[in-house]
């Protein structure tokens, strides 16, 4: 490396216990472009010591081709690893380096500053226990300033540096300082930031950086090292809070032995005080703390433990164990603020993933309250999310979930959205509060069940979903595979898409996010009507994978049924009765299926048919005989 400490040289095994000991802030940086985020990052690293011969070698030979410093040394290029943002001199990707000085280790990520990489931001941020906002001393506070300072309390980081950059290219002038201070104060007093630390300074010729600048006198602050390597830790603050600890696994190496393993995400426990398990709200008392370094007599926030308990009670992967005088709150609706991160919007109704803590579930999304103009703060309507947007959301899981509200526990409140199909994460939200509806709305217990209705009605309940495009033939076959039961004596009821759309779903249009809403809709009939013991038929287009899945979802394994009309477009277009591919190829008719939006065909139904090699009838046929090969019909 290019600086070596005596201690290093001459005993390595006691610095390498101290590094170990040293604390570990992470922080971002932040702010508009050119704004020299990355160049003060690049300066910490040089100035810090933290680069090897090689890398300097290399960034001396970057910035003769690359550079802005006309031949001397461009730090940015330090941070800026890719091509494109070299070559753009901007910042694209998060950027994340480590280094470390004798008082602390540290993590700095540096976000980009394009509204465009939002996404980017909320992933560097999201872990982050402080906040450099950086401001151009020519500039000003701008909109991207603003923009970024309420990500920045969205995502409940409590304290900010306001780092007043280029000041040399302002003479070092302490009235420009002073106005741009005054100036962001006022804006953040809006949005709950008042831990602010202002400090003029030159990343570019290393003033206030690590050392007080001989050219700003008037200013008595600290330096930015300084700073950094002083500030209280975030893990005070959730070492302060309730005792939270999401069970990862249930830990049974022998039948003597059953604790519950994970880490502590705040608060502190003991052996001997009482817990309650979430959400079943049961309790007991600690009986033991074990570690890998052996059994410990307090453990806290950020220490990964495995907790005995006095008491036999059930708890699972997924569950949280909370201080019982201070329990977490458990729910299954939400009021949330998600930010979208994929590039297909998110859809009101559709189902995805939703990750807390350890626990995985399925959720939907209702229809924006309003999306936020991060530039304006201004709160606009909404239908749906797009990349990069933000949005305030009802949020539904299929069970309850302990939790606690963002702003109260980023750990326990904190959540993403996965896409079911893809796997990809797609959304992060925040934590609010629960719905008043998820405290009085209780599943009501009956004495006459599903089995019971069954019985009466001889048959198995079922859902047979006939999916495919428009003319494909799903309605017609759906009707004679109805007449067909009805002949067997079973008692069943067909769900069409055109019927249902006079009716039920007679407020919906055609968009993606309103066909969404349409099959959920159906979907949940659907499992009424199987709870009544009924077989039910649907025939509708349902386009989108995502939507059957949750259909499927909504009922007992083996009682759904999918049905693929696989008929060519080219042979549904000609079967065109109602007109609506000559409307969609005009452009008369938006968001038609086939032609300007897409259909997913099932990749694993239980059932394929086929209208051009077999006629309506032999395609019913084939239906009844598939049910009976399930064990669906006797």
């Amino acid at each position: 490396m290019a600086h070596v400490s005596d201690l290093i040289a001459s005993d390595i095994d006691q610095y390498l216990h101290q590094h170990e000991r040293k604390s570990l802030l992470r922080f971002i940086t932040c702010g508009s472009v050119d704004d020299g985020k990355s160049t003060l990052i690049g300066r910490l690293l040089y100035d810090s010591k933290m680069l090897f011969e090689d890398q300097l070698a290399a960034v001396e030979s970057d910035s003769k081709k690359w550079g802005t410093q006309g031949g001397e040394i461009d730090f940015a290029l330090l941070v800026d690893g890719l091509a494109a943002e070299r070559e753009q001199g901007i910042t694209i990707d998060v950027a994340y380096r480590f280094f470390s000085t004798d008082k602390r280790k540290f993590i700095v990520a540096d976000t980009p500053g394009h509204e465009q990489y939002t996404r980017n931001m909320i992933t560097g941020a999201s872990t982050a226990d402080v906040a450099v906002i950086l401001i151009d001393a020519r500039r000003g506070v701008l909109t991207q300033t603003r923009r970024h300072s309420y990500l920045v309390s969205l995502i409940g980081i409590r304290k900010v540096v306001l780092a007043i950059n280029k000041m040399d290219l302002m003479a070092y002038s302490e009235s420009v300082f002073r106005q741009i201070e005054d100036d962001y104060r006022k804006f953040a007093k809006q949005i709950g930031l008042d831990d602010i630390t202002a400090m003029p300074l030159s990343a570019l010729r290393g003033d206030n950086m690590l050392a007080p600048s001989e050219h700003m006198a008037w200013y008595h602050g600290p330096t930015l090292m300084g700073y950094l390597e002083t500030v209280d830790l975030d893990e005070t603050h959730r070492q302060a809070g309730a005792f939270r600890l999401p069970v990862q696994w249930v830990n049974r190496p022998n039948l003597d032995f059953r604790g519950f393993a994970g880490t502590i995400a705040s608060g502190s426990v003991r052996p001997g005080e009482r817990i309650r398990a979430q959400p079943s709200g049961r309790e007991s008392k600690v009986a033991r703390i074990v570690s890998a370094d052996g059994d410990l007599e307090v453990a806290v926030a950020g220490q990964s433990i495995t907790l005995t308990l006095e008491d036999e009670i059930d708890i699972s992967r997924g569950d949280v164990i909370s201080a019982a005088t201070a329990p977490a709150e458990v729910a299954d609706q939400f009021e949330a603020t998600i930010v979208w991160m994929a590039d297909e919007p998110m859809l009101p109704g559709r189902p995805y993933l939703l990750k807390l803590g350890t626990r995985t579930v399925n959720a939907t999304i209702t229809e924006p309250k309003y999306k936020v103009n991060v530039n304006t703060m201004e709160h606009l309507a909404a239908k749906k999310l797009d990349l990069n947007e933000i949005g305030v959301c009802n949020v539904s899981i299929d069970r309850t979930l302990a939790f606690d509200a963002y702003s109260a526990n980023r750990e326990t409140g904190g959540f993403i959205l996965i896409d079911r199909m893809s796997n990809h994460t797609v959304g992060a939200g925040m934590l609010h509060f629960a719905l008043r509806r998820a405290h009085n709305i209780h599943l009501q217990h009956v004495d006459v069940d599903k089995a019971a209705r069954e019985r009466q009605k001889g048959q198995k309940a079922a859902v047979l979903w006939l999916t495919g495009l428009s003319g494909a033939g799903k309605s017609t076959i759906a009707n004679l595979v109805e007449k067909k039961l009805h002949a067997l004596g079973k008692h069943s009821y067909l769900l069409d898409g055109d019927n249902v759309r006079h009716g039920l779903n007679r407020d919906l249009g055609f968009t993606e996010a309103d066909r969404v809403e349409n099959v959920r809709r159906v979907a949940e009939v659907a499992r009424l009507m199987v709870d009544a013991g009924l077989i039910v038929i649907t025939a509708f287009i349902s386009p989108f994978r995502a939507e059957r899945a949750m259909a499927r979802g909504l009922v007992s394994g083996g009682e759904f049924v999918e049905v693929h009309v696989d008929t060519p477009l080219e042979v549904a277009e000609t079967r065109d009765v109602k007109g609506l591919y000559r409307k969609a190829r005009r452009g008369e008719l938006a968001n038609f299926t086939g032609i300007d939006s897409p259909y997913e065909a099932p990749e694993n139904p239980e059932l394929r048919v086929n209208t051009v090699d077999a006629t309506p009838e032999e395609c019913a046929a084939r239906v009844i005989e598939r049910m009976q090969e399930l064990g669906l019909l006797s």
